[in-house]
């Protein structure tokens, strides 16, 4: 079933929720620029298994709200804080992909990971998505500045370059051209904001040590967006924390490799 979540005035956020009487909850948060409907193979598989499948649209994405501002991990991090206290949430595996990884990670570290008892991060913008001074893995700050100008420009071509990064298996082009629209239902200014925070001052090398549960860490050496290095670097960086190699699959590991994903997934729950 879907509904609405109000998290500030004038601003409500999408949830799809899955089979409500779930022995376990995994609440997953999506990747830039797509939505909740990411996840349908984990959805299908995963509440068969009995668990309770929560799907958010972050602000400006999918069905939720798309105010003009709001776009920081800071921002991002409390409307998800907003949804797990209103749906009385509790015990949850909070599962991110890309920036939906960077987003739990600043909601870790910024509410001490309230009412979280598992952390599964894959393919995750963490901790910088672009290389930096103190940081030599991830994208040139070029690639993205690319990404946001081809955004002003032409966004639609901007999505279907992205598209082509994505995946290290053959897919469909019905199904690319899926995932194309998934991106399309984001605003433009969403779209840009979210890809200026990546080159912004927004890194999460400070929040990793707060992370204070067991953390899986799933990541494809071929991700050609979130680069392996860096999940090194969150392996490292979180003490709690588990790393699984993937070797046949690219960003989108969870469609490539996604009977794995789901084991991996189920086993780090049930452990």
């Amino acid at each position: 079933m879907g509904y609405y979540i109000s998290v500030e005035d004038n601003v409500k956020i999408y949830v799809h929720d899955v089979n409500q009487k779930g022995k376990k909850t995994i609440l997953f948060v999506h990747g830039w620029p797509g939505n909740h409907k990411l996840f349908e193979y984990q959805f299908n598989q995963l509440s068969e298994f009995g668990y309770r499948c929560i799907g958010i649209d972050y602000r400006g994405f999918g069905n939720s709200d798309k105010p003009f501002n709001g776009y920081t991990y800071d921002q991002l991090a409390d409307d998800l804080y907003n949804v797990i206290k209103a749906l009385r949430l509790e015990d949850i595996i909070l599962a991110g992909h890309s920036t939906g990884g960077a987003i739990c990670i600043r909601y870790m570290a910024r509410y001490n990971g309230y009412n979280v008892s598992k952390l599964a991060l894959f393919a995750a913008a963490v901790p910088s998505l672009i290389q930096r001074d103190y940081f030599p893995y991830g994208l040139l700050k070029e690639d993205v500045t690319k990404i946001i100008n081809d955004t002003y420009n032409d966004r639609p071509k901007m999505l279907k370059q992205f598209g082509d990064m994505i995946f290290y298996q053959y897919v469909t082009k019905e199904f690319s051209d899926w995932i194309f629209n998934l991106g399309l239902e984001a605003s433009s200014w969403a779209t840009i904001a979210i890809a200026k925070t990546w080159i912004n001052d927004e890194e999460l090398f400070n929040d990793l040590g707060k992370i204070n549960v067991p953390t899986l860490i799933l990541h494809s050496i071929y991700d050609k967006v979130c680069l392996f290095p860096l999940a090194i670097a969150q392996q490292k960086g979180i003490k709690r924390s588990k790393l699984v190699k993937f070797e046949k699959s690219g960003h989108f590991l969870f469609y490539d490799e996604r009977d794995k994903f789901n084991e991996e997934l189920i086993k780090f729950i049930e452990e």
